[in-house]
């Protein structure tokens, strides 16, 4: 399917719609009064730097730096985003569904329950591990020298609240057991195999022990090698403030080079209930769309090969190339 090239100014332009909207609610109404229409929109910091790098995957294709990995069925259903309340997390789309339970890990003075991983730091964590895993043909991964060093693997800065977040999420991603499934095929077991807790002396001088190497499971390494995706690392960090976003460029990625005729319509009802099947109520695929066609924006600004169109009812996806080629 031909489509037209897509450059710096259309990323700019989806970019900015994004910023307009947040201009709009941010500004009192007082203004649109006097002013009579809505003042000019300008760029935070961060939709500069989806910009900048909209602008990059535009005129550079992804080399063997910026390839990154995530299994296939985490691409279609993918980790919750919020806190889980209880031990078990369960997401079904057509025929991939998983399933994260809670688990125990010792802390250094016995097992202590973990919470259900969620929200952007395993997303990424888990994007580089398999990346790391697949690039090097190799389970046991190192982690860096310190958890700073982690982070900035990540793409991620080393403000203090980082750290709590990091230690909590990896505790819990390291704890859960994962059962992932496809069709008649299942994965049932933990994706880390080794992860040494990361020890925090908070009654000391002594510097908090960051673990240096994990280890991925045997049959996770293997589910993973015979399907990864491949994606372009530099919209993983250009999105890495949600993880919606983030679901939704690994959903586009998997699925749109698979799309042949016509297109392909799914109903809003359809995406919610594959994206964010917490939206109840009588309003619930107008809550979610809000919540959806920003982080569609952003996705296309970085994705820009991909051509989803917003039809009456819902997205028409269109077959479109994969933002990292298989064969790259």
């Amino acid at each position: 399917m031909e489509t037209a090239p897509f450059g710096y100014q259309d990323a700019r332009s989806i970019v900015e719609k994004v910023a307009t909207k947040a201009v709009r609610r941010g500004r009192a109404q007082k203004d649109h009064r006097e002013n009579g229409k809505p003042a000019a929109s300008s760029l935070t910091d961060q939709q500069s730097k989806l910009l900048e790098v909209a602008n990059s995957i535009c005129g550079d294709a992804p080399g063997g730096d910026d390839m990154a990995f995530v299994h296939a069925i985490l691409c279609q259903v993918g980790l919750p985003r919020s806190k889980v309340i209880g031990r078990e997390f369960l997401r079904q789309s057509g025929g991939a569904w998983v399933s994260i339970q809670a688990g125990l890990l010792d802390e250094g003075s016995g097992p202590v329950q973990q919470p259900v991983p969620y929200g952007v730091m395993p997303r990424l964590a888990l994007a580089w591990l398999s990346t790391y895993a697949v690039r090097n043909h190799v389970r046991e991964i190192p982690i860096g020298e310190s958890a700073a060093a982690f982070l900035r693997i990540m793409g991620l800065d080393n403000q203090g609240a980082r750290y709590a977040t990091l230690r909590r999420q990896m505790h819990a991603l390291a704890a859960c057991r994962l059962q992932i499934g496809f069709r008649g095929r299942t994965f049932n077991g933990q994706p880390v195999e080794q992860f040494d807790a990361w020890l925090a002396h908070s009654n000391t001088r002594q510097r908090a022990l960051w673990p240096g190497v994990l280890v991925l499971s045997e049959g996770y390494y293997q589910s993973l090698k015979d399907s990864a995706v491949p994606l372009d690392s530099r919209a993983l960090h250009a999105l890495k403030s949600s993880a919606l976003a983030l679901d939704v460029y690994t959903w586009l990625a998997h699925r749109l080079h698979r799309i042949e005729g016509k297109g392909v319509t799914l109903r809003w009802k359809a995406l919610r209930e594959q994206f964010t099947q917490e939206y109840t109520g009588m309003d619930a695929d107008k809550d979610f769309k809000k919540k959806f066609l920003p982080a569609l924006r952003k996705v296309q600004a970085v994705y820009p090969k991909a051509n989803v169109k917003q039809v009456t009812g819902g997205l028409l996806l269109l077959g479109s190339p994969p933002p990292v080629s298989y064969k790259a």
